[in-house]
């Protein structure tokens, strides 16, 4: 694998937000997730569970609700009562509708997707028709006393379930009326005597209504009568969160105690014609509240305070057992938050509302493998840059000279200017800034530091030229006709020459930098990419897909490189594949060409491309076993994948020079030590 001098850096004090709400389309099989900051993150179940795409949040935007209507469109609400549609395309906010209630709670489309029922502040439940080019509010049912904080539809889309504090409101879609009224059972345990908030509604075809409440209950009720029929005491806190599968055969519920419960349908023994509700499994995956869960075809989904997004499989609906049954826990986002100044050694942290410049320590004392050396020079905090207006921070980066720094929101892109005088940092803003440049997705400098290229969420690349005091638009390279996908992804030739980009769906297209014009496109694949580079000298680019796959592009013969075909036809081997986090970052070793480094959350990888490629029967992980075997043996055993884990949680590594690294981890007991305490509960035995 090689000797390297690694700088194992701890000090980015990332705190992952936590989720406020999930919701699971059945059709394209892609989740939405809302956070507390209301940032919104797209998973792709069916690609790895990858983290395709992100809107960030905003101060004045708290997400309580979203949810999927017909043509996979995404809507969210929140406290600050309007209704906001989100471009997938784009990766921005479509347009916003005011909801005409106040802060809105909940919100439910019906089984069609063409209505969206809206649960707000007044007690009054809108509903908004989805036309193609907006949602328009149709009318508004009668008004309850107290906020909706609940909604479901009935599947036959005629009437809906509203659930406040102390009580549950049946509603006819056609008359706007309320049909019946469930009063809940204000009994908690212990002597307390408090009123009781229904937290989720779910309601099933054959007009049973499924509740969970502030007492930890799941209640069921026949919504004609209004009468309970079924309690299921659950917790000793809140149960604040119900989904059920599509069939009705099985339903997740989420707890304030973090514990996830599983019911399932069972059929009775006396009687197989009539069925009941069971409480089947207790999933214990999560420290704190869990906001909001999901149902889907194959899985249970949960998320809250902790910020974990679990993904559980079901045991008995995934074939498979190795593979798809592993659990899914996404605790850090797919993209990087981290870039480097490589030729100064500095690290620029991306966090929501503020970035942050470090100097790396140094060393002059040398040292045996494995050994911790002494620092001449600590690490030093040199600047913290707070984000300007109510939008966060959606992506940054540091040119490789460290002299510029760069950033975006939604709608403001922002460019500084840098000079270091012994110990003190200046900086200075760029104050002329095209208007194109507003709306950027994506941000990256030149190996140089003299070119800046930005990826518009309109589809469209610009070339930039960097002076002194200025900017000098060089050219536009404007996507495909029929097309407006955004590029979140970019990587540039160190020699300057060439352009990478990657949509979601749209594949990866290289740009001719020299004559300004597109190059090729990369044969199309089933799966996202998560990540790119292009290699010095050869101009070959690697590619990393969400199944794991690694593609060689040779760009300028515009084909697979030999390499590539080779791994393709050999086959990767089954634990590369089975690995859960996606690769984030590829990089390359200057003084070996064959050398190809990258990492993902839990490993650091360097392929060698002039070593054989392993196959099933042979150990993917035989680093540490080869380190203490004979000549001979090592010779025997060793091939391409050189693979170590000693640094985890990894979300980022590079390359600084030939002979030295830096690793940026985070500890997760460093995250749960910020979290605020979870719910103290009493163990057997003390």
């Amino acid at each position: 694998m090689g000797e390297f001098k690694v700088h194992r850096v701890r000090f980015f004090n990332y705190v992952p937000v936590g989720i406020r709400c999930v919701a699971h389309n059945h059709q394209s099989n892609k989740l939405a997730v809302s956070r507390v900051d209301g940032s919104i993150e797209i998973y792709n179940l069916a690609a790895n569970s990858f983290q395709e795409k992100f809107f960030p949040g905003h101060e004045g935007r708290s997400t309580e609700a979203v949810c999927w209507a017909k043509g996979q469109r995404l809507f969210g609400a929140g406290l600050g009562g309007d209704i906001i549609e989100y471009d997938l395309e784009q990766l921005s906010v479509k347009y916003s509708v005011d909801g005409f209630g106040g802060p809105i709670w909940s919100m439910a489309a019906d089984p069609s997707g063409s209505y969206l029922a809206v649960g707000c502040e007044d007690g009054s439940v809108k509903l908004f028709h989805v036309t193609p080019d907006k949602i328009q509010l149709e009318r508004t049912l009668e008004r309850q006393k107290g906020r909706i904080l609940s909604l479901s539809w009935h599947p036959s889309g005629t009437h809906i379930a509203a659930g406040s504090i102390d009580y549950i409101a049946v509603l006819d879609v056609n008359s706007g009326s309320t049909t019946q009224k469930m009063l809940m059972d204000k009994r908690h345990p212990g002597s307390q005597r408090r009123r009781c908030v229904v937290w989720g509604v779910a309601f099933l075809s054959d007009g049973t209504v499924v509740s969970t409440d502030s007492a930890g209950m799941v209640q069921f009720w026949d919504s004609e009568t209004g009468t309970l029929v079924q309690t299921h005491p659950l917790a000793s806190s809140d149960a604040l969160s119900i989904a059920v599968a599509e069939k009705e055969d099985s339903m997740v519920v989420g707890t304030a105690e973090g514990t996830v419960f599983h019911f399932q349908l069972i059929p009775s023994r006396s009687d197989s014609k009539q069925s009941r509700w069971v409480r089947t499994k207790p999933f214990q995956h999560h420290t704190h509240d869990v906001r909001s869960v999901a149902h889907s075809p194959t899985a249970l989904i949960s998320g809250g305070v902790d910020a974990h997004l679990v993904i559980r499989p079901l045991m008995e609906k995934v074939e498979v057992k190795s593979y798809d049954a592993a659990l899914r826990k996404v605790t850090f986002p797919h993209r990087r938050l981290i870039s480097c100044a490589k030729k100064v050694q500095l690290l620029l942290f991306q966090f929501p509302q503020r970035l942050e410049l470090w100097r790396l320590g140094d060393t002059d004392a040398a040292g045996k493998n494995e050994d911790i050396l002494p620092l001449s020079r600590n690490a030093e905090h040199l600047l913290q840059l707070k984000k300007k207006g109510p939008e966060n921070i959606c992506c940054s980066c540091i040119s490789p000279c460290g002299s510029w720094i760069a950033y975006s929101t939604a709608s403001r892109f922002y460019l500084y200017r840098m000079n270091y005088e012994n110990n003190s940092v200046s900086i200075k803003r760029v104050s002329k800034v095209p208007k194109f440049l507003n709306s950027t997705l994506q941000i990256l400098f030149s190996a140089d530091s003299t070119k800046l290229f930005v990826a518009s969420n309109q589809g469209s690349l610009h070339a930039v030229q960097l002076s002194e005091g200025a900017l000098k638009h060089l050219h536009t390279f404007h996507p495909q006709s029929g097309t407006l996908e955004a590029m979140p992804l970019l990587a540039v030739s160190p020699d300057g020459n060439w352009l990478a980009a990657a949509g979601m769906s749209s594949g990866v297209s290289i740009y001719d930098l020299k004559h300004l014009k597109p190059h090729c496109t990369v044969p199309a694949y089933n799966f996202p990419v998560t990540a790119l580079a292009i290699a010095p000298d050869t101009n070959n680019l690697v590619i990393a897909h969400s199944d794991q796959q690694i593609f060689e592009f040779s760009i300028p013969q515009k084909q697979y490189t030999d390499w590539s075909r080779k791994v393709q036809k050999h086959g990767l081997h089954y634990l590369w594949l089975e690995r859960d986090t996606p690769i984030t970052h590829i990089t390359f070793h200057p003084k070996r060409p064959t050398h190809i480094l990258l990492h993902d959350t839990y490993m650091f990888c360097i392929i060698d491309k002039s070593m054989p490629l392993p196959d099933d029967k042979t150990p993917l992980f035989n680093q540490l076993s080869l380190r203490e075997a004979s000549e001979n043996v090592r010779r025997r055993h060793a091939h391409a994948f050189k693979i170590s884990k000693k640094f985890q949680p990894l979300l980022f590594m590079d390359l600084l020079d030939e002979g030295t690294l830096v690793a940026v981890e985070r500890p997760l007991e460093d995250i749960i030590a910020q979290l605020p305490p979870p719910i103290k509960r009493k163990k057997f035995g003390t």
